[in-house]
């Protein structure tokens, strides 16, 4: 029998209540890991203490320890692919998690605040988005439609120009450097979705597919082709 691909999600390192330090995985986030055929295990910073991005700043100075570093490639090397989290707020390893697989071409999926997170990684930028009252919707399914690229390799996995898609965000990205390509945008122009043309999956979506996957299936393809990707069938 065929190894099922191992992915491992990346934690949001969170501080909860000014207290305690919380590793959080979302649970739908694995359950579209094991409903697509992988297997989710986690990524924790090995840090003591949060570091998050500075609210409107973009810098996330190389703050690790060899050390760190090396406990951080370790989790990664039990993977065959990684997911960044969605999430308001974002520690600074998670972009340095997000250098190092696109430095390693190791299949990734960022979902909103992981779309941050992978443009960071590569000197890119973020800005607020101006209507933050359309695109901040937590509890609505689908919010907007976005516009597809066909000539991306994101329209190779939905197989459509156009789909609909929900929004839970207050920023989006600035400038996503010369390494990534717009595979789609939304209505108001904002980069909905990103890729890297050289790496073998390497795919930013500013929406949430973990939320929509069971009733969309253009959101389920998105797994199953990341998930084919870990097992260099893509």
């Amino acid at each position: 029998m065929q190894r099922k691909p191992i992915i491992g999600i990346v934690s949001k390192h969170i501080e909860v209540e000014n207290k305690r330090q919380d590793a959080l995985i979302r649970d739908e986030v694995k359950n579209a890991v094991f409903d697509n055929g992988g297997i989710a295990i986690g990524i924790l910073s090995p840090e003591n203490e949060v570091n998050f991005v500075p609210n409107g700043k973009d810098s996330w100075p190389d703050f690790l320890t060899q050390e760190q570093k090396a406990q951080i490639i370790e989790q990664i090397k039990l993977c065959d692919g990684i997911i960044l989290q969605g999430g308001k707020d974002s520690d600074k390893y998670e972009s340095w998690v997000a250098k190092y697989t696109f430095d390693n071409d190791i299949p990734t999926l960022g979902i909103c605040g992981g779309q941050n997170a992978m443009i960071r990684g590569v000197g890119g930028t973020t800005k607020k988005v101006e209507n933050v009252e359309k695109h901040s919707q937590m509890w609505i399914d689908e919010v907007h439609p976005i516009f597809i690229d066909k000539n991306s390799k994101f329209y190779d996995i939905v197989k459509c120009e156009k789909m609909i898609v929900n929004s839970r965000h207050k920023k989006t990205i600035d400038n996503p450097t010369s390494l990534y390509k717009v595979a789609a945008v939304c209505d108001d122009g904002y980069f909905d979705v990103l890729e890297a043309p050289n790496k073998k999956f390497n795919i930013a979506v500013r929406f949430h597919p973990e939320t929509l996957y069971k009733t969309h299936k253009e959101h389920n393809k998105i797994f199953k082709a990341f998930i084919k990707a870990c097992k260099n069938e893509f």
